[in-house]
Parts: structure tokens; sequence; C-alpha cells
């Protein structure tokens, strides 16, 4: 391990070669067209990405199911979709010799009520304190609806490979659908769904085993997974371990592990033990754990800043490739000055608007990048100044058009 370096490549055990180790993971861009299409400015996007050096690129997220969206301007990939967009998408991703993956995802209970009026969930229990009043409580799956969803993934796979993906992750964080299959505090089914671990850890099984039927074996699926929810009663380490062994034992390619959820949101607010931020990685004692019962590679997301933390942590053998998000948002760039520069930093700041509820209400730690991925879309250049009122006014202006849209709707 000792000469390991950002740019070795590596080759999973499906025989697809990654070029270099560094992972971009999934953001929330924001920046489907009004039919949940790949918009030309998500396409360009991608494109700047590729060019950046980028190994292996995750995309936001792409719902399984139009009626169920997380945000109002997610991309959709079903029997409906346009097809030849998501191909153009995936053409220009995959340039410079970038791998480009799918993430698949529904969100459960975990969407505004402006959205969706009558979420779904495993069990009929709301998001607990402040979400309440904007997150509607949701009606249990049966047990058909059920395999529906997964058979929505499946096919969203199938899909993402006919155009020219080269690979899909299933999104099994954050507290969106499958990661409410995996908590016991947001499952409490008493059927073959729930109860038991092995109950809980059903769905997502089933999910790859029924993606991999249609993608085939060759075809490269992984999963980005909690670490814990840090929510008392919720899925935890210990679990979350059981599921990592389940799903490696299954074949899964490649396993992103991260935390938290819109309840407890530690993959956005940068929250964590001093010790993990120190060595600018939330969650990679987690993945030293992990690395001594399974040899599936891993992906450790959140915290990274610098080309020596990221060393250090490929060298440490602890993790296969480096997780990135938000440097990627402020310099699409950065994975070729990463790797031609021992002694690279990324250069953020903290943000506020000044007044901390109303940081919260707009997600001001996400909503800002949003508006820097948005500004690459239209072809120009991150902006490190730009203001966090201007980011919190288009959320605003932005929710305010969807909610009165779907009004008339």
């Amino acid at each position: 391990m000792n000469n390991l370096a950002l740019d070795s490549a590596l080759v999973l055990s499906n025989g697809t070669r990654i070029k270099n180790r560094l992972f971009k993971s999934a953001m929330s861009e924001q920046l489907a067209d009004i039919h949940h299409n790949p918009s030309l400015g998500l396409i360009q996007l991608y494109k700047t990405w590729a060019k950046g050096g980028i190994g292996l690129a995750v995309t936001g997220n792409l719902m399984v199911d139009r009626q169920h969206l997380g945000e109002p301007k997610n991309v959709v990939l079903d029997e409906k979709s346009d097809l030849s967009l998501f191909a153009k998408w995936s053409a220009a991703g995959t340039q410079n010799g970038c791998q480009l993956w799918a993430q698949l995802n529904h969100p459960g209970k975990q969407v505004p009520s402006f959205i969706q009026g009558q979420p779904v969930a495993p069990s009929a229990l709301p998001l607990e304190g402040s979400l309440q009043k904007n997150f509607k409580t949701p009606r249990a799956l049966t047990e058909i609806e059920i395999e529906k969803v997964i058979k929505q993934f499946s096919e969203a796979a199938k899909l993402a490979k006919q155009t020219g993906f080269s690979g899909v992750q299933i999104h099994g964080a954050h507290g969106y659908l499958v990661n409410q299959f995996l908590s016991s505090r947001h499952n409490q089914r008493n059927d073959q769904w729930g109860g038991c671990l092995q109950n809980r850890m059903r769905f997502v099984l089933e999910i790859y085993e029924a993606i991999r039927q249609q993608v085939g074996d060759t075809f490269p699926v992984g999963i980005k997974l909690n670490s814990a929810d840090f929510m008392r009663g919720g899925f935890t380490e210990e679990e979350s371990m059981e599921v990592v062994k389940a799903l490696s034992d299954s074949g899964i390619n490649l396993i992103e592990i991260s935390g938290g959820s819109y309840e407890a949101p530690i993959m956005a607010d940068g929250t964590g033990k001093k010790s993990s931020q120190l060595r600018e990685a939330y969650f990679l004692e987690y993945a030293e754990k992990v690395r001594e019962i399974v040899n599936t590679p891993l992906v450790v997301t959140g915290g990274f800043r610098s080309s020596k933390a990221m060393i250090e942590a490929l060298r440490s053998g602890a993790t296969d490739f480096i997780g990135l998000a938000r440097p990627l948002a402020l310099d699409p760039e950065m994975p070729n000055k990463a790797m031609q520069d021992e002694g690279f930093n990324v250069q953020s700041r903290p943000l506020t608007t000044g007044i901390k509820a109303l940081d919260k209400m707009v997600m001001l730690n996400m909503s800002w990048y949003e508006a820097q991925l948005a500004r690459m879309a239209n072809g120009k250049e991150p902006k490190l100044n730009l203001s966090e009122w201007y980011s919190t006014f288009k959320v605003f202006m932005h929710l305010g058009v969807f909610a009165f849209r779907k009004r008339r709707a």
C-alpha cells in the first residue's frame, strides 16, 4: 500500500478498470427539465467534471418512480424518460476515460409535503422533530407495492446500461427508502420485510439481485450505505457491517460509506468525531473495521480537502477510493490538480446568512453548493465568494414556483 498514489488505477472484480482513485460522490444537482429528463446544463456539468480528471463519477439522485420525487427537479429514469437525453448525458460524462454511474433512488417518506402529499415508507411513522410540519406522515407500503419498487429499481438499471452509463449505484443511505427499510426506527413491520435485521435487509438484497438479473454479471453495481443513522433506535454501526458483509457475499462491486439523514444530517453539516475531522474523513474509522471483514472495494466520502490526507487514507488500506463532493463544486479541475501536486488543498469557508434558523431551513450547506453547480451547468466558473443570501433567495424562488405549479396541477 505504501506506493499507492491518487492516480493509481484499480480493477474491480468484474474486470471494470477505474483509471484513478478519485470518486465523485453524488450531489443534488436540481437540473432536470420540466419532464424530469436531464437538462442540457446537467450534461454540460458532467462533461466539465470528466475533463477535470475524476476517475469515477456518480450522478445525483435518479428517481425510479416519477410519482415519488425527493426534490422538485430530480431526474427520473423510467419507461417515460427521453432516453436520447440520457445517452447524451452518459456520452458527455464518460469522456477522458471517466466512469459514470447512475445513482438510483426512491425517497420514501423523506419528501417535503409540497411535493408529495401522501408519501410511502416501510411503516406509517412520521419524521420527527422540526421536520414534522413540512413532511407528511407516510402510508405503509403493501407487499405488492414493495415488489413493484424493487422492479422499478431494476428497470431503471436496465435503462441506465442501455443508454451508456458505466454502472449504477443503489442509494441506501441518508434516510431515503432503502435506508428506511434497514432502520428499526423507521421499519416496524411484522412481515418478511421487517423485524429482525435479516428481514430488514431483505429489501436492499432483493433490489440488488433484481438489478443483477437485468444487467448481467459484468456490469458494475455499487451501493451507498450509511455507517450509521446517528439516531437512537436507528440503523447502527454493527448492523451496517452485517449488511456490508451480506452485500459483499452477494457480489456487489463497490461500497461507498456515508452516514446520517434529514433528521441527523451529518452528511450535510460536517459533524463527526474530532479524530475523523483531523484525518479529513468522517467515516474512515468505520471503514477500517469494514476492511477486516470484506474485500469489496470501499469508498469513503466526506471531509477530504487535501492531497496529503487523501494519500494517507489510501495508503492506510482503509479505503480504495477517495469520495469527493463539495470540493468538486468549488473546483472541477481539483482531481487533476490533486494528482499533480501532493501539497494541493481545497480552500472553502464557513457558510451562514447570520440567521441560524434560516440556514437550517434552506439547508445552506447544500443549497449554496447547488448554486455553484448551476453556474457550471451554464458554462461559468464556480464563485467562491457567492453570497449566501443569493443562494437562499434562489431556494425560496425555486420552491415557490414549484409549489405553485403543483397546486395548479
